[in-house]
C-alpha cells in the first residue's frame, strides 16, 4: 500500500470515529441502543467513491466502539460491539462499494448489514446494562432471544434506513459534485490500473 492510500484510510477512519463519538456524546441512546439513529453512518457513503473506505470505515468503527466501552458502562461486553459492530460496518461498506454505480441501492448495504448483524449481540449487551424488556413492549428478554433479535432487525434496520436515505444519500449527491469525489475516483482508477498491470 502506498502512503496516499494509508493516509486516505486514516482520514476516513478518523472522520467516522469522530462523527460516531460526537453522535454518542450528544444524542446518547438515540445513537446507541435498541433503537438507534447513528447519524455518523452517513459517512459510509464514502464507500461509493473509493474502495479504501472499506478498511477506513471498519477501523473508524472499531476505534469508536473501543472508546465507547468505558463511556457506556458495558464493560467487557463492549468487545462484542468492537468485533461485530466493526464487521457490520465493513460488510455494509463492501456492499456499497460493489453497488456503487447504483447509489440508491448501494446505501442499502449498511442498512442490511447492520440490521442482520447488530441485533445478534445487542440483547446480550442490553441485559448487561440492566435492560430486561424490549423497549416499547412488555416482552421479557430472559429466554426471549428470538423476539429480541427480530425486534432488533426491524428497529436497527429502520433507524439505519432513515439515516442512510435521509442523510447519507443527500451527502453522497453533494459530494459527487465536488473535486473530492473526482479525486477519490481518479485515485481509485489509478490503483485498479496498477493492480491489473501487476497481474
Amino acid at each position: 500500500m502506498n502512503p496516499q492510500r494509508i493516509a486516505r484510510i486514516g482520514m476516513i477512519a478518523s472522520t467516522y470515529a469522530a462523527c460516531t463519538l460526537a453522535a454518542m456524546l450528544f444524542l446518547g441512546w438515540v445513537a446507541w441502543g435498541p433503537v438507534q439513529f447513528r447519524v455518523s453512518e452517513a459517512v459510509t457513503v464514502l464507500a461509493l467513491f473509493t474502495k479504501d473506505a472499506i478498511p477506513g470505515l471498519a477501523l473508524g468503527c472499531a476505534i469508536a466502539n473501543i472508546v465507547n466501552i468505558p463511556l457506556s458502562g458495558v464493560g467487557t461486553l463492549g468487545l462484542l460491539d468492537v468485533v461485530f459492530g466493526t464487521l457490520a460496518t465493513a460488510v455494509g461498506a463492501w456492499i456499497s462499494w460493489r453497488l456503487r454505480h447504483k447509489p440508491a441501492l448501494a446505501v442499502l448495504g449498511p442498512v442490511v448489514a447492520n440490521a442482520l448483524i447488530v441485533p445478534a449481540y445487542l440483547p446480550i449487551m442490553l441485559q448487561g446494562l440492566g435492560f430486561y424488556t424490549i423497549p416499547f413492549t412488555s416482552i421479557d428478554l430472559d429466554g426471549a432471544y428470538v423476539p429480541m433479535y427480530l425486534f432488533g432487525v426491524v428497529a436497527v434496520g429502520l433507524g439505519e434506513a432513515v439515516v442512510m436515505y435521509l442523510l447519507g444519500l443527500p451527502v453522497y449527491h453533494a459530494l459527487a459534485r465536488t473535486p473530492l469525489a473526482r479525486q477519490l475516483a481518479s485515485d481509485q482508477n489509478e490503483n485498479l490500473e496498477v493492480g491489473e498491470a501487476h497481474r
